[in-house]
């Protein structure tokens, strides 16, 4: 039995859909909400779900449990309640981390690139906690993941029980099928293939950066099924343990997406700039690219998909169907 908390979420439900390809069994940790979350898992044949509240008391009864696969977090990187943010994607993760040590358990758990801020210091997935101390986040989301980040390099460095296997993936951005529920948080690709759809152009944020243009912003778009790979990858490979960036180790800048979108779509590119929200500037990430050395140095050789074909992908075969959902 694999427990993947988050597991009707976007990256988790994608994961939930491999392991039950697979034939393994699944218990997801989630809330299905007054939505349409529900359908990121319709297609496939889980164990059962079980409210994030339970989960404690779910693993004290010490079920059959081969991983956990911690995905689930608040992830809104314009949270405001530090009390709840740190609950949630600081002390519960903590907790899991000493069942899984005490079980003997591997854990997998959601870091994020938001950790490494403006990226001013790079993208290096160092997990020593000297360069873990100079990293400094935009946000309390992107703090919150460091917090946890720290704190395992802090419980390694004192020698305290660890799970056998571990792993912290640091996702850049990820896009893919079943996000549709992240309002907000969604990926740039679904946001504007939903303006295009509803006969708008295109819109992308101005620079107020003076040496990049309209446009110019670049992120590392990756997959989602280069994700889910990277997993499956760690899980079939229990000795590789660390922390990891996952992304294609290559920015591409947001203009880059919205052709490519029109281009999987058939159409002209139709694209209008607008101003950046008050509550994202200052906080706005205007180039991130995976430093990918220590997880292909540990194995996974999977190539990252490219941008064009992942959209491609993405649109054709998910959002312009009847059924958009994995």
């Amino acid at each position: 039995m694999y427990l993947v908390t988050g597991g009707a979420g976007f990256i988790g439900s994608n994961l939930v859909a491999a392991l039950c390809a697979r034939g393994a069994e699944v218990m997801v940790v989630d809330r299905l909400g007054r939505e349409d979350k529900w359908r990121n898992l319709a297609r496939h044949p889980i164990a059962g779900i079980l409210p994030p509240e339970e989960i404690e008391d779910y693993l004290a009864a010490r079920p059959p449990v081969a991983a956990v696969l911690h995905l689930g977090a608040i992830s809104d990187t314009t949270a405001r309640d530090g009390d709840l943010v740190a609950a949630v994607n600081f002390a519960l993760p903590l907790r899991l981390w000493a069942w899984c040590a005490e079980a003997g358990v591997p854990l997998i758990y959601a870091s994020s690139a938001a950790v490494y801020g403006d990226g001013a210091l790079g993208f290096d997935d160092d997990a020593s906690p000297a360069h873990l101390a100079r990293l400094r986040p935009l946000n309390l989301y992107g703090w919150s993941k460091l917090a946890f980040d720290r704190r395992v390099a802090d419980l390694l460095a004192r020698g305290a029980p660890a799970p056998p296997q571990w792993a912290g993936l640091r996702f850049f951005n990820v896009y893919g099928p079943n996000e549709y529920h992240k309002g907000r948080m969604a990926s740039v690709l679904f946001h504007k293939f939903r303006e295009v759809m509803a006969g708008g152009p295109a819109t992308l944020f101005r620079s107020d950066h003076p040496d990049i243009a309209d446009g110019a912003q670049a992120r590392d778009f990756v997959h989602v099924d280069d994700c889910v790979d990277a997993m499956l990858w760690l899980l079939d490979n229990p000795k590789v343990s660390g922390l990891f960036n996952l992304g294609t180790g290559t920015a591409r800048t947001f203009l880059d997406l919205v052709n490519a979108l029109f281009a999987a779509l058939g159409r002209p590119p139709d694209i209008r700039f607008v101003e950046m929200p008050a509550d994202l500037r200052g906080r706005y990430q205007y180039f991130t690219a995976a430093r990918m050395d220590r997880l292909r140095q540990a194995g996974w050789t999977r190539p990252p998909t490219p941008l064009e074909e992942g959209v491609r992908r993405t649109v054709r075969d998910f959002l312009l169907q009847p059924d958009p959902y994995r």
